[in-house]
């Protein structure tokens, strides 16, 4: 990229593994968090930046995983980076929703970009908020290192938005517990700016590349 203008560098990372049997579809539901392995969270600190400006959601594996990564350091809760809102089928496994409802589970993963869990919200319009989020959180922190500590669902919007995909485009693509996210805004004088992908899904350190 070219030109001037300051650049913000996001670096989202997803939260610790959930303690919930596997395959339960956990989205804006409260649950414990698996904090138990010091080397991981110790690794994905080392690729922090040691000044920053901290984001959380509102769920508490956000807020006890970047306490767990930086015990002391002040946050911002941005609700409307928090995960999708599976409505009907928080708490429940896919498994047991394919079992019981079958019509409406194939029905959803026609388009699981489009559909919306019954009750709840569709991939899709989680992008559209949190595209609208990012944009204005790099507006009001510009130039500065952004650390999120969020969601899978959220950080596929962020990258969907970075990359100009759509929504359907990032369903597809990894987003692991402790790993790390990299992507720059240049500030533009249009107002929507550029996206720079440095990064995706890096597992806790490597070393201190970026």
């Amino acid at each position: 990229m070219s030109g001037g203008g300051a650049v913000t560098r996001w670096w989202w990372l997803r939260h610790a593994p959930l303690a919930l049997p596997p395959g339960t579809i956990a989205g804006r539901m409260d649950a414990d968090v698996d904090l138990s392995d010091s080397g991981m969270i110790d690794g994905a600190r080392v690729w922090l930046p040691e000044q920053a400006i901290w984001l959380t959601t509102p769920l508490s594996r956000s807020v006890r995983s970047a306490a767990a990564l930086r015990p002391g350091q002040p946050t911002l809760c941005v609700p409307d980076l928090t995960e999708q809102d599976f409505g009907d089928w928080h708490g429940r496994t896919h498994g047991e929703i394919w079992e019981s409802e079958r019509a409406l589970a194939e029905h959803f993963w026609q388009d699981p970009a489009g559909h919306a869990p019954p009750g709840g919200e569709s991939f899709a319009a989680l992008c559209d908020r949190v595209a609208a989020a990012v944009m204005r959180e790099s507006a009001a922190h510009r130039g500065h290192d952004i650390v999120m500590v969020g969601h899978a669902g959220p950080i596929r919007a962020a990258l969907a938005l970075a990359l100009g995909l759509p929504p359907a485009g990032v369903l597809s693509v990894s987003v692991d517990h402790w790993h790390l996210f990299r992507m720059d805004h240049l500030a533009l004088g249009d107002g929507n700016g550029q996206w720079r992908l440095i990064s995706a899904n890096i597992p806790p350190c490597q070393g201190r590349l970026l």
